[in-house]
């Protein structure tokens, strides 16, 4: 297989030192050059995780999208969701025929509140048994680090989810399928949101204690929206009815989001409970959090699916009602169980 990266940030550049580790070649679309001539002059990303070194000649870099998709089999997406339309653009609409494509994105695409199966299905033909997930609870700078950590796989042809997933097996990488590639995606939105509530609850000086409940009762709500969200492939459908919602994926992702000193969405949040406003805290962070697009992203999609999802609609109301984090997090404690 040809695997291609597209997208330069932390995560992108922990995928390609899973995949360069196992001896892969791969095609990687940076989109400055100047970022391109220091990678070739120093070996490692100038801008995220400076501690992971690569080989040059197991890169092939370029600033032009269309030749890394069309030397890839295999095409990783790992770009904030709000810049994948942006990312993907300059590609015509057969650029992906025939590819495998894996998203890394956790996230919503913003401006039509989709996710990514969604819109690359509707603007490239993509067929979901061609499109596969790679989520789980794994930090890109613990990756950086090679401390061991494990990625869920997911697509509804799991033969070759696990036949991508065996190319990113190594000593520091554990690798596990499944087939509700719907699931884990809406997971992965999720549990961001949450995390910008656990940094939130953190902010207001709410302890331990607390949080533990907090995060159960997220993963509760969590697990009832996945349930109900419809699923217009009926095997995916089928499927969903074996799903394990306390797996790595799902509930994983969602303590070490929550937890993690490397979440940028619970450091995010923990501004927002110190009391800085949105503007304030997206500077002060210079990164994407997730959780924020996430929040109202989540909150339209609810109005169709209605699940009870008390804790997203607050954090949804404290981000874009600018309801005071004090008074949202009141109503969220009468809430918990």
């Amino acid at each position: 297989m040809q695997f291609g990266i597209i997208g330069s940030g932390s995560w992108a550049t922990a995928l390609a030192k899973i995949l360069t580790d196992n001896g892969n070649a791969i095609h990687w679309w940076i989109r400055n050059a100047s970022s391109i001539t220091s990678f070739k002059q120093r070996k490692h990303n100038p801008h995220y995780l400076s501690s992971a070194y690569f080989n040059p000649s197991q890169l092939r870099m370029s600033t032009n999208i269309n030749t890394v998709v069309s030397k890839s089999d295999v095409l990783i997406i790992a770009v904030p969701s709000a810049y994948a339309e942006e990312a993907l653009s300059s590609l015509k609409p057969q650029s992906l025929r025939n590819k495998k494509i894996v998203s890394a994105i956790k996230g919503i695409l913003p401006s039509h509140n989709q996710l990514l199966n969604e819109y690359l299905q509707e603007h490239f033909h993509v067929k979901l048994n061609n499109y596969f997930t790679l989520l789980g609870p794994c930090h890109a700078e613990e990756v950086a680090s090679e401390k061991l950590s494990y990625l869920t796989f997911s697509g509804t042809d799991e033969a070759m989810a696990a036949a991508i997933a065996n190319h990113f097996k190594t000593d520091y990488i554990n690798t596990v399928t499944n087939h509700d590639v719907i699931g884990v995606q809406y997971a992965a939105v999720l549990k961001n949101i949450y995390a910008l509530g656990a940094g939130i609850a953190h902010g207001l000086e709410y302890g331990d204690n607390f949080l533990s409940v907090y995060i159960a009762n997220a993963a509760n709500e969590m697990g009832n929206f996945l349930k109900k969200v419809p699923i217009d492939d009926a095997s995916c459908a089928e499927e969903r009815k074996t799903v394990n919602y306390a797996a790595s994926v799902y509930l994983g992702d969602l303590l070490v989001t929550c937890y993690s000193l490397y979440s940028r969405n619970r450091t995010f949040g923990n501004m927002i409970g110190k009391g800085y406003s949105v503007k304030a805290a997206q500077l002060e962070l210079n990164m994407v959090a997730e959780g924020y697009n996430a929040s109202k992203c989540i909150y339209k999609t609810n109005q169709k699916v209605k699940a009870e999802m008390p804790i997203a609609s607050t954090i949804y109301k404290i981000l874009w009602r600018r309801i005071p984090a004090a008074e949202g997090f009141a109503t969220i404690e009468a809430l918990l169980r």
